[in-house]
């Protein structure tokens, strides 16, 4: 008798509760779309609070930077299942005309680098700048040149600190994705620690993508710390793969050419001299020289 008492007494207060929830406009709205009745129903009075607030946020949502719901582009929504139901978070409509409008930048693999650079545009490209004036220049000659099936070399952006380098590159590729041409991106000094913690596991899969990849920026060269394995067995395999099947290839650096020549000798040792001109050789056949001076907008 006690546990029938307490079973009436538990059914009472769901119907009480769900009853002063149907008082609230968005719940009542998201229940009167379910085909179920409502002893059935208020078993579910807080899942369903929460998927008539979510209903609610998208019902009014303007655009998916602006999503307030748990999951950002989801809305959490019931379904009957014979007589009850399941709640799960559904993909909204605004995230699906977001993801197809991104799906070009499948085409690009991002290593190590800043999200800023993923969203990065040449329509955004700063142009207030005489300076940057010539490398936006090059920029848009390689872009109409590689869209035409013409083989170019890449470019050597070097330049001072925050002043747009990598931005410039990454928007390049990310317009050539829209037209599904592969590209990588990686940040020098982190793929190369990487690819030594990786060398018993999957440093061949992660080294033969950014051998062969059809367009490759090897950002920030010359801020690694370098090791005679790193410019000889990494960079210059890399570069020789590179340079024997014509694959466009661009770097950035805070170091001029020259600079960066003195930086692979590591050693003053002329056989290290040596190498380091290897080294130089294969970059200056890849690359020309563009230098980009300018503010720095990262203080912006």
């Amino acid at each position: 008798m006690e546990k029938l008492v307490l079973k009436s007494k538990d059914t009472n207060m769901l119907k009480v509760n769900f009853k002063k929830n149907l008082e609230d406009e968005k719940f009542n709205e998201l229940v009167s779309t379910i085909d179920l009745p409502n002893e059935i129903l208020m078993k579910y009075t807080s899942k369903l609070i929460d998927a008539s607030r979510e209903h609610f946020n998208c019902k009014n949502c303007k655009s998916i930077l602006a999503c307030s719901n748990n999951i950002k582009g989801y809305c959490y929504t019931p379904s009957v299942n014979s007589q009850s139901l399941t709640f799960s978070y559904v993909e909204c409509e605004k995230k699906r005309d977001m993801d197809e409008k991104n799906k070009f930048l499948q085409n690009v693999y991002y290593f190590e680098i800043p999200v800023s650079l993923k969203g990065a545009s040449l329509r955004n490209v700063y142009k207030d700048d005489s300076k940057r004036i010539d490398a936006i220049k090059k920029i848009k000659e390689f872009y109409d040149s590689y869209k035409k099936g013409n083989a170019s070399r890449g470019i050597y952006l070097s330049g001072s600190f925050g002043s747009g380098k990598s931005y410039l590159i990454a928007a390049l590729f990310n317009e050539l994705a829209k037209y599904n041409y592969n590209s990588a991106i990686i940040y020098f000094p982190e793929f190369l620690r990487k690819i030594k913690a990786s060398f018993n596991n999957n440093y061949d899969e992660l080294f033969d993508t950014v051998k062969t990849v059809p367009l490759l920026l090897i950002d920030d060269i010359g801020a690694e710390k370098l090791t005679d394995w790193a410019r000889d067995e990494i960079l210059g395999s890399i570069l020789q793969y590179r340079m024997d099947n014509k694959l466009a290839t661009f770097f950035t650096s805070n170091l001029s050419l020259k600079e960066l020549e003195s930086h692979l000798q590591i050693t003053s040792s002329s056989s290290d001299k040596v190498k380091a001109r290897r080294i130089m050789e294969r970059i200056k056949f890849l690359t020309e020289e563009v230098t980009l001076i300018g503010v720095n907008r990262r203080s912006e």
